[in-house]
């Protein structure tokens, strides 16, 4: 993992933008911490970025949503809570540890109900839903491992539905798409999702660029058709 290049300009505006608009409540800011005490990475993300997933979730009136990359529960929190009563989160994590500190984030915020966390490298994982032919998920949320990102956007589309809401985190990542040497190991995966995505003919999409405290980087929103 390279380290983000941020100018003090962009974390300020973050840090005004989460004060006076995105209001992370204390179970959010719980998982935030935990993840710190428990020595995970700071590679959650950004608050605003949090709760623009709740709103897409809410948005597309989704009632399944499918997270790939659980870390320490923090966007987990901020879809789960956007569910309507009877919705349904499954997020992969691949490390235990990870997964203990979010399943007491979740339980403390209140959604164990509606969270299932599995453990264990996200690919299996995925298969094994698919092979439960579980029900169709609305809305897919990928910030896991950038390597098999591509295999990722597949699975969005076999394990959703024409509608789906596909979200990929890192899609510009400090400018990698243009330049791999910036990450040798994370950049070639990005650069092949988003080919992927460009022309894959069940995916339409589109990525956003941002700067904040996770440096310069970007989202792709897709649709499922």
């Amino acid at each position: 993992m390279f380290e983000h290049k941020t100018q003090p300009g962009w974390v300020k505006v973050e840090n005004f933008l989460t004060e006076s608009v995105v209001h992370p409540d204390e179970a959010l800011q719980r998982a935030v911490q935990s993840a710190a005490d428990a020595g995970m990475p700071p590679i959650e993300v950004a608050p605003n970025a949090g709760k623009l997933l709740n709103l897409l979730v809410q948005l597309s009136g989704a009632r399944r949503v499918l997270e790939i990359g659980t870390l320490a529960g923090f966007s987990t929190i901020w879809m789960a809570q956007a569910l309507p009563d009877d919705g349904r989160l499954v997020t992969c994590e691949y490390l235990p540890k990870h997964a203990d500190v979010a399943r007491a984030n979740v339980d403390a915020a209140g959604l164990g109900g509606k969270v299932e966390i599995r453990i264990g490298p996200a690919l299996e994982t995925l298969a094994a839903l698919h092979s439960e032919g579980q029900e169709p998920f609305d809305f897919v949320f990928i910030d896991a491992d950038k390597e098999n990102d591509a295999a990722y956007l597949e699975w969005a589309v076999r394990l959703g539905r024409p509608g789906t809401v596909v979200v990929l985190d890192n899609a510009v990542w400090e400018g990698a798409v243009l330049d791999p040497s910036v990450d040798r190991v994370n950049a070639p995966g990005i650069i092949g999702a988003l080919e992927l995505l460009g022309k894959h003919p069940h995916l339409d999409g589109t990525v956003i660029q941002t700067v904040g405290s996770k440096g310069w980087d970007g989202f792709a929103l897709a649709l499922v058709r």
